[in-house]
């Protein structure tokens, strides 16, 4: 039996660095990992800001900073820019399969290579095994694994929850080999596309952060939405965005673990 929103328990962590902003310390709110939650709460969740990385439910919660913003995208006003339309031709030739997991060697392989070859610089590298699978399992059982061919060739794989209003952006990986076919922006194109199909309103793009050149991409999907006050509103680039806090301290009851 799950549990309403008012009664999940979330614990914060210690102050740890921030992996996004030099010199900032950040704090997380996590939900409890031995609470049981169906897809109607993680929908609820992630209207408050919250996101999956494997079996963990989480958002910011930082004493100094406010950046990290969560964002998503209206699916049925996106409408591909000339570029994003480019992109898609340049990708018109690969295969997409789902699949109910990526646990087999040819999908950690690629991770590997790509973690090896574009984040040798950040927190998970050097990649192991145990972390690739504990980061991408299917945590609440709602995990949909796209995986793009060219070929027999493994290029790309996306990550995505399916949630009662969207899709969940978990995480992508690609061939690093190809940069002319900009296969992370295909991965996002793709999952508009499939929560098109689905009739789903939007897709879930994690968090928008000021300031951080690698989350600046998102803006490049319009319209975009970012949780601001309390409340989901229309990127603007000149807003200065302050996400709400006191919509999930209201509702949940945080305890530091």
């Amino acid at each position: 039996m799950t549990a309403s929103l008012r009664e999940i328990k979330v614990y914060t962590t210690f102050p740890h660095r921030c992996s996004y902003l030099e010199g900032e310390e950040a704090t997380t709110l996590f939900v409890d990992p031995r609470q049981k939650l169906s897809q109607e709460l993680y929908t609820q969740l992630s209207l408050l800001g919250f996101r999956r990385s494997g079996d963990h439910v989480y958002r910011p919660h930082c004493a100094r900073c406010s950046a990290c913003i969560a964002s998503r995208v209206r699916v049925k006003e996106f409408e591909p820019g000339r570029t994003q339309k480019r992109i898609s031709r340049r990708n018109a030739d690969l295969r997409v399969e789902q699949s109910d997991s990526i646990l087999d060697d040819e999908a950690y392989s690629l991770y590997r290579y790509y973690i090896e070859s574009r984040h040798a610089d950040g927190d998970m590298y050097p990649p192991e095994r145990d972390q690739y699978e504990s980061f991408l399992n299917d945590g609440l059982g709602c995990a949909i694994y796209y995986r793009l061919y060219q070929g027999n060739k493994l290029v790309a794989v996306t990550v995505a929850d399916k949630m009662l209003d969207g899709l969940a952006a978990i995480y992508s990986f690609f061939d690093p080999d190809q940069p002319q076919r900009s296969l992370g922006t295909e991965a996002i194109l793709l999952q508009i596309r499939e929560a098109k199909a689905m009739d789903l309103p939007f897709v879930y793009l994690g968090y928008w952060i000021d300031g951080c050149r690698k989350m600046s991409y998102k803006a490049r999907f319009s319209p975009l939405e970012l949780f601001v006050d309390g409340q989901w509103q229309q990127h603007k680039t000149e807003q200065t965005a302050t996400p709400d806090t006191s919509a999930v301290v209201s509702l949940l009851e945080p305890a530091r673990d």
